[in-house]
């Protein structure tokens, strides 16, 4: 319930005093905000790396679907709940923000984590590998 009220504060702040607040679509978030918002249980946490960078070690908990699989969008509607926020993160958070887009043009409420997996890590997060 925190996470999304701090989703909808964010929101609310980039629509009224972010230049480009008619182009947001979806919340691009630091690392510790991102941590906020996973610690809902009922966000899901979404990998859009490939399966090997993946099996290298991923935020607990993730999916993996990687956005550059021709059948990304074929795998996100079979297994993505819409009534749910999505979380998104890839390696630097370039992928995840192009999935992002992606998700939003679907429907989907999207947090994405502005310095990706790198960020996470660079910053002592824990993953499993």
């Amino acid at each position: 319930m925190k996470s999304k009220l701090i989703i909808t504060i964010m929101a609310l702040f980039t629509s009224l005093f972010g230049c480009n607040a008619q182009q947001a679509k979806y919340q691009s978030v630091s690392v510790k905000d991102f941590e906020t918002v996973i610690a809902d249980t009922t966000v899901v946490r979404l990998d859009v790396r490939t399966p090997a960078e993946f099996a290298e070690g991923h935020i607990e908990g993730a999916l993996n679907i990687d956005v550059n699989n021709e059948n990304f969008n074929l795998e996100v509607e079979k297994q993505l709940p819409k009534d749910k926020t999505i979380a998104v993160y890839c390696r630097s958070g370039r992928r995840s923000k192009r999935a992002a887009d992606l998700l939003v043009s679907k429907g989907f409420t999207v947090v994405e984590l502005d310095k990706g997996y790198i960020g996470w890590t660079e910053a002592g997060k824990k993953i499993v590998k």
